[in-house]
């Protein structure tokens, strides 16, 4: 084929090819020349909105938080003074404070936070106190100087444990690493059931509480919820119900775990000495009776009325230290001596409550060592306090019990479903 028939050939497949393009957009009705670019349509919900972040009612993008904890011999002038805060402002603040929160009470290695301004004299715009892990207070200084006090949100979390003693209850939940609080509280709702001074290595028990958190740290238990203590071969179950009376513990049949006065005048502690007839006097160096349950505790230790009374005697002696006597009713009385220091209001003609502080272990008087030592009367005889037979508060009452009776199973369930540690494996030819 000559050169010329292919030129030939090439432009005709270029006519009807162009043409076909221009066909096309002719009929389709659209531009050639686009003037204007096209874009994907994007929708609504995917737009990001900028929501700036408030800390205390503070921009965090305008201002810098400062942490810190209140020194020995620190005040909040001294604080406030060292970012630009001048004296007339924090005499205001003071002034503002007056029934909303005492600032002669912020106490040493508290913590604070100090939210200062970006600028470079790095003003205090606020200051914000912590007295405690739920609690805060706000100085604010920016615009208008006020004080306001708040509370951080405490999550209620249920959580379960299981242990099988083979020293104490108190070393067997340490082991586990939970707070020695625990041990209090179980301790307190099997009181008159179990004697905790005498576990035998077995004893196993489950328990079913709520635990209090604050910014996803732990603070504290609240109340055990139920739980079962298996002691001697025996179990003990207690559930945990209110019938409109409070609440309180009861076994599977309904009857109270909660007697009139309570076992121990300490959260649950060491015994020291018991009650005896005939014991060695430590400081005195004789034979002579002991007619009390010594409890040994660190000094300070808040000691509590085992039950609602009247003060009797409240004062110092010589053999006694620093003691207080409270008539319960016209059966029972205790004392309770050693003391550190009476507690504030506590006086003869005062009525107090059971669990109430009465004052704090000490080793005033004729004594060695912190500890309290708890005396008990019975018809205007000393007797010992762990051998007495308390009655107890009231049963579910027959209107209740139908309730109950769910509870208590759906607790029961809950407590079967929880497994005990694995028990160590005996070394082979033991």
């Amino acid at each position: 084929m000559k050169k010329k028939t292919v030129w030939i050939v090439v432009g005709a497949l270029f006519v009807i090819t162009a043409g076909s393009f221009i066909t096309y957009y002719l009929l389709s009705g659209e531009s050639l020349l686009k003037t204007e670019p096209e874009y994907a349509e994007i929708p609504e919900d995917t737009v990001q909105v900028y929501e700036p972040v408030y800390y205390y009612g503070f921009n965090t993008d305008s201002v810098t938080i400062l942490q810190g904890k209140v020194k020995r011999n620190q005040n909040l002038s001294e604080i406030l003074t060292k970012h630009n805060i001048d004296n007339e402002t924090i005499h205001e603040l003071a002034i503002k404070s007056k029934g909303v929160y005492d600032v002669r009470k912020i106490g040493v290695y508290k913590e604070y936070e100090l939210i200062i301004e970006q600028d470079s004299l790095g003003s205090a715009l606020a200051m914000v106190y912590y007295p405690n892990q739920v609690d805060f207070v706000v100085f604010n200084l920016a615009d208008s100087v006020y004080v306001a006090k708040g509370e951080k949100e405490v999550e209620i979390v249920e959580r379960s444990i299981s242990g099988i003693i083979e020293n104490s209850l108190a070393l067997t939940i340490d082991e586990q690493g939970y707070s020695p609080e625990l041990t209090n509280d179980i301790a307190d709702v099997f009181a008159w059931e179990i004697d905790f001074f005498r576990l035998y290595p077995g004893d196993r028990f489950k328990v079913i509480y709520d635990e209090e958190r604050v910014d996803g740290q732990v603070i504290g238990n609240g109340a055990v919820k139920a739980a079962v203590f298996e002691h001697e071969g025996e179990s003990y179950y207690a559930f945990f119900y209110n019938q409109g009376t409070g609440v309180e513990y009861f076994d599977q049949e309904g009857n109270s775990l909660k007697k009139t006065l309570l076992k121990y005048p300490v959260k649950f502690s060491r015994i020291s000495s018991r009650y005896s007839g005939n014991r060695y006097h430590p400081v005195q160096k004789r034979y002579k009776a002991h007619r009390g349950t010594d409890f040994a505790a660190p000094k300070g230790t808040p000691i509590r009325s085992v039950g609602d009374g009247v003060i009797v005697e409240a004062k110092y002696g010589k053999y006694n230290g620093n003691y207080v006597k409270i008539k319960h009713n016209s059966i029972y009385s205790t004392q309770y001596l050693h003391m550190s220091k009476i507690a504030s209001g506590m006086r003869v003609g005062t009525k107090v409550k059971q669990g109430q502080t009465i004052g704090f272990v000490g080793s005033t008087g004729l004594a060695r060592g912190n500890h309290v030592c708890y005396r008990f009367w019975k018809h205007g005889s000393q007797v010992d306090a762990l051998q007495v037979d308390i009655p107890s508060s009231e049963p579910v009452k027959e209107e209740s019990m139908t309730e109950f009776n769910v509870v208590a199973q759906d607790f029961k369930s809950q407590l079967d479903a929880i497994s005990y540690p694995a028990e160590p494996t005996p070394a082979i030819g033991q």
